[in-house]
């Protein structure tokens, strides 16, 4: 008799935390589908195995609701009988970071040690393409293969291939050919599996040479388990002899004798050749993508590092750290980060990420005020959070009202602000009010005048913190209220005269501390040169900053122009572009005025006020009609960088379009770099698509880009493209950054772009990102990528300060 082919069937669910409906309402039916499960897992030994979706969200969702169950899920897994992780959530693999995702897969080993151990496997069914990192990561955790479906490049042609990472690290890959439900509309009836299994084979018969094995994945989206699986299995067996059919893992399926002359693939899995990328996900709910920026930065590259330099042993902040983690790792779920749900799901997203934000922004101020209180001399003290030596500008509080040499006020304050004509009674509410609320009232009197006016005065430095007053004035006074309630009072908050000055610090060691003195500035100064009432150049010495009156753009040294912003239509939802058929393209303003905010010495600003006329929204498929929409973009340099610092706010009264801001290369690019996890990856100037989905060159970076002479670093605003490609497409003139992409659906049906529904129709009002918007970049000639890191940290990840009393036995400068 011929050898019967292996067929694996592995029953799963893909489970969506959330998506089209909110988390609390998916976890509802989580639980029934878990409670479900384990009845019929004890009472059918035939029904072998059950995947839960390689993610441990899954386990700890459904162990909130149903606490008790946790021992029944225990022994499952220890017979065998369930897989879980090794994943925590499974992830967007571009949205997030490189730490989140490790983060992601440690605490998904974590949890699952308690249920017998992880699923070995790097199981990836269904991100949105895949980091060129990743087998790097996988082969860390001791795993030796992966399973992917979207992404795969077209010059793939086995089920199965070898994946390489940039560091030389290798993964058998096992490509899901039809998807992760390939098996998942299982009949009762054992003649048509059969007839499924023929069907699958001939259609990927170029994927899946005789006699290899076939992987059944029985399982979709937020499919319950068949509970006729065993039987029907059983049923099959019988009545074939060309298949060996049986119930079993993932796990099982990959250690099956694989044949080791299969293809190779080197770096990031990001085609759309036999699967749609939903590429658009990277530019849509910009919000979301901000709030992610900013909390990974925070947590990573300020809150875990100082407190592991400066807290004590005792004093590591575990569950803090645990909690902030925990939540950006459940918000890297590719429906959460990709922003591609409803809104009540996105607002959840970004509330999640503000909350880690807030752990992580508490403990780094306790880092620093350790550090700071540690010091032997009183004075300023500057802290950097970056492992290289850094130079740099901070803020400061000083005294008085005199310029001190080598800083750039802000704001002066100080002086009395004084309470006439109120009565005792109401002067001792002021005084318990402020004794509440003012920890920086450190000293008070109390008179009684001539004319018999209580005089209270109490004197306020926010230079004091730590200092409050603790005297009888609260007392005094209430004594004084008691004995004549409608008295005359005068209450006078004293505060002395300060300032709130920029300040330059050089040279600052990495990871380390240096004291601030007052002084000359050690390098030149910025300053700002107008000619006549509209002409604006900046200049510290080392960069030359134009900005145009008639295009509100702006050179630097002659290169340029760099900052046009270009609007267009786009009539796809949140996970494709997809232009109207009769697009208007805005790409100049109808004016222009020029203001200047700060003139230096130690940073200059410039205020680029334009007001466009972008047409209000899409009708059928024509954008037409003006709407004045005011834009300004703040244009900064400061003292000893090459680096300028551009912020773009404007309240957004339109819907259906996408804004980006394009920079004109100052050599045309054949290609471009871009930071992803843990790499940096090239880039063609065009993308490979497929049937599904027209294939776009919009390329996802974490940080930034570099091109043709050019460095752009942003905070989350992740798409990018070359652009203004020559006749034969092979050089580029242009970068074009997208600022936002406005839509108001999660999916629509059939369109150019994508043949094919991505997900529910279902409006999604929050996507057309109505109201303010504030958008950071910051823009360097050249396109080495050492100095992108290098700007990345400068741009986004300031130096830090505090005031140190003194005392203690900390030198002046150190590090670590």
């Amino acid at each position: 008799m011929e050898h019967r082919r292996e067929v694996i069937v592995v029953p799963h669910t893909h489970w969506d935390r959330e998506w089209y409906l909110p988390f609390q309402t998916f976890r509802m039916d989580l639980v029934d589908l878990v409670d479900d499960l384990l009845d019929l897992l004890e009472r059918d030994p035939t029904y072998a195995h059950f995947q839960l979706d390689g993610q441990m969200a899954v386990v700890d969702d459904y162990l909130e609701i149903r606490p008790h169950n946790e021992r029944r899920l225990r022994r499952l897994a220890a017979q065998g009988r369930l897989s879980m992780g090794p994943w925590y959530i499974l992830m967007d693999e571009f949205l997030c970071s490189g730490e989140t995702i490790v983060r992601n897969l440690q605490l998904g080993v974590e949890r699952a040690s308690a249920f017998a151990g992880a699923m070995p496997v790097g199981y990836l069914p269904d991100m949105f393409g895949h980091v060129a990192q990743m087998p790097q990561l996988l082969t860390q955790a001791g795993l030796d293969h992966a399973v992917v479906w979207r992404g795969v490049p077209r010059v793939i042609d086995h089920h199965s291939f070898d994946w390489e990472a940039p560091d030389g690290s290798v993964v058998r890959t096992e490509y899901l050919l039809d998807g992760y439900g390939n098996g998942a509309n299982l009949p009762d009836d054992a003649k048509e599996l059969v007839a499924q299994i023929d069907h699958f084979v001939e259609n990927q018969r170029a994927f899946l040479p005789d006699g290899e094995p076939i992987l059944w994945m029985n399982g979709t989206d937020h499919l319950r388990p068949a509970p006729w699986l065993g039987r029907v299995v059983a049923e099959a067996n019988e009545l074939t002899d060309r298949y060996a059919i049986r119930v079993g893992s993932l796990d099982e399926f990959l250690r099956l004798p694989a044949r080791s002359d299969v293809p190779s693939w080197k770096g990031e899995l990001r085609s759309g050749a036999r699967a749609n990328l939903l590429m658009g996900v990277a530019s849509n709910r910009v919000d979301v993508k901000q709030a992610a920026a900013a909390t990974e930065r925070q947590l990573e590259r300020l809150a875990e590092p100082l407190c592991a330099l400066w807290l004590a042993p005792h004093e590591w902040p575990e569950a803090f750290f645990a909690e902030a983690w925990r939540l950006v790792i459940r918000n890297s779920a590719h429906d959460s980060i990709c922003a591609c749900s409803v809104d009540e799901v996105c607002d959840a997203v970004i509330h999640r990420f503000a909350e880690a934000r807030h752990i992580a922004e508490g403990l780094t101020k306790r880092a620093v005020d350790a550090l700071v209180s540690s010091m032997s001399a009183a004075g300023h003290v500057v802290v950097n959070p970056s492992a290289r030596e850094r130079s740099g500008l901070i803020e400061v509080r000083l005294p008085g009202h005199e310029l001190v040499p080598g800083t750039q006020v802000l704001k002066r304050s100080g002086g009395n602000n004084t309470s006439e004509d109120i009565t005792r009674a109401d002067a001792l509410i002021l005084v318990q009010t402020a004794l509440d609320n003012m920890p920086e009232l450190h000293d008070a009197e109390m008179s009684i005048d001539s004319n018999g006016v209580l005089d209270i005065r109490l004197f306020y430095d926010p230079a004091r913190q730590g200092q409050r007053y603790t005297g009888p004035v609260r007392t005094l006074v209430a004594e004084a209220a008691r004995d004549a309630p409608d008295a005359p009072a005068r209450l006078t908050i004293v505060t002395p005269p300060s300032q709130r000055c920029l300040a330059f610090a050089q040279s600052v060691p990495g990871f380390g501390w240096s004291m601030w003195t007052p002084g000359e500035l050690p390098v030149s100064a910025v300053s700002v040169e107008q000619r006549g009432t509209r002409h604006v150049i900046i200049d510290n010495d080392r960069i030359r900053v134009e900005v145009d009156p008639h295009s509100g753009t702006f050179s630097i040294n002659g290169k340029g122009p760099f900052g046009r912003l270009v609007d267009d239509g786009d009539c796809g939802d949140t996970y494709n572009y997809n232009p109207p058929l009769q697009d208007t393209v805005v790409d100049q303003p109808s004016s222009v005025a020029i203001r200047v905010l700060e003139q230096g010495p130690l940073r200059a600003r410039v205020a680029v006020d334009a007001t466009y006329q972008w047409p209000p929204h899409i009708e059928g498929q024509a954008r037409r009609g003006e709407t004045p929409v005011a834009v300004t973009t703040i244009i900064e340099v400061q003292v000893g960088t090459d680096l300028v610092r551009v912020t773009t706010e404007f309240d957004n009264p339109c819907r259906d379009h996408r804004l980006r801001a394009w920079f004109a290369l100052p050599e045309r690019a054949t290609q471009s770099v871009a930071e992803c996890a843990f790499a940096t990856v090239e880039r063609p100037l065009t993308a490979e698509g497929g049937p599904t989905e027209r294939a776009l060159a919009t390329y996802p970076s974490r940080r930034f880009i570099c091109a043709g002479g050019l460095t752009v670093v942003h905070e989350g605003l992740l798409e990018y493209e070359l652009v203004d490609l020559d006749d034969d497409r092979q050089t580029a003139g242009s970068l074009a950054l997208t600022l936002l992409r406005c839509t108001g659906v999660i999916s629509r049906g059939p369109m150019p772009y994508r043949p094919l529904p991505a997900g529910p129709v279902t409006p999604t009002p929050g996507a057309q990102m109505p109201g303010r918007q504030v958008l950071r970049y910051a823009v360097l000639l050249g396109d080495d990528t050492d100095a992108a890191y290098v700007a990345a940290d400068e741009a986004f990840t300031p130096l830090l300060s505090g005031f140190s009393e003194g005392g203690q036995n900390r030198g002046p400068s150190g590090s670590g």
